[in-house]
């Protein structure tokens, strides 16, 4: 699984696990500003975005029509996102965990 696959899946994910109308009162909460899961869409969009761009100027890279400095900073950012969004990632499991060790 390629990162960019693994950050569209894990973006697909989370997308529909918090898309899901909430009931109660905590909803509220929400009701007046963007939703968790829109701030999280929008997260992940981007970080889609820079890994894409992180690959296309490392493949020109390779081909040499871009120069090493570009490879070397756009590999960075991608590197970069991916770590945010395995940490991201870390985060929802750790949580989903503690909802789960939760007594009903």
């Amino acid at each position: 699984m390629t990162d960019l696959s693994a950050a569209r899946s894990l973006a697909g994910a989370l997308s529909s696990a918090f898309d899901r109308p909430a009931t109660g009162p905590a909803t509220d909460a929400v009701a007046g500003g963007s939703s968790f899961a829109t701030f999280l869409r929008n997260r992940l969009e981007s970080a889609e975005a820079v890994l894409r761009t992180g690959e296309a100027v490392s493949t020109e890279g390779l081909l040499g029509r871009a120069d090493i400095q570009s490879v070397v900073q756009a590999v960075t950012a991608a590197e970069m996102t991916l770590k945010e969004v395995t940490a991201i990632r870390d985060r929802v499991v750790a949580a989903y965990q503690e909802i789960m060790r939760m007594p009903i």
